[in-house]
């Protein structure tokens, strides 16, 4: 008999987690048309005219609404132009980014 030993393989998966959430806040500035924010909500966000329109209302009351939540890198992407957008049009506007819990 052989006095070779052989151990089992283990094989270990690595544990993927999905990447964390990120929302897009648009803020409330005085400046800025009600239909210009809608038009950046339609456009950006693909959102319809009626979504568009209650989350601008939601943000003008409030003071601030969460647009919605992506990964890290796609909502700051839409932040940043969502908020270019209107600075090319000498708007304030300003969308940003928060983690989410």
């Amino acid at each position: 008999m052989s006095d070779i030993a052989t151990k089992p393989r283990t094989r270990t998966k690595p544990k993927t987690e999905r990447p964390k959430l990120h929302k897009v806040i648009l803020l409330n500035d005085d400046y800025t048309p009600r239909e210009f924010v809608v038009t950046i909500l339609k456009a950006e966000f693909r959102m319809n005219e009626a979504r568009a329109y209650a989350v601008m209302m939601t943000a003008h009351r409030k003071g601030a609404c969460v647009v919605a939540v992506f990964a890290k890198d796609i909502a700051e992407t839409k932040a940043t132009r969502a908020t270019e957008a209107g600075r090319a049009k000498g708007y304030p506007l300003m969308f940003t980014t928060e983690p989410e819990e």
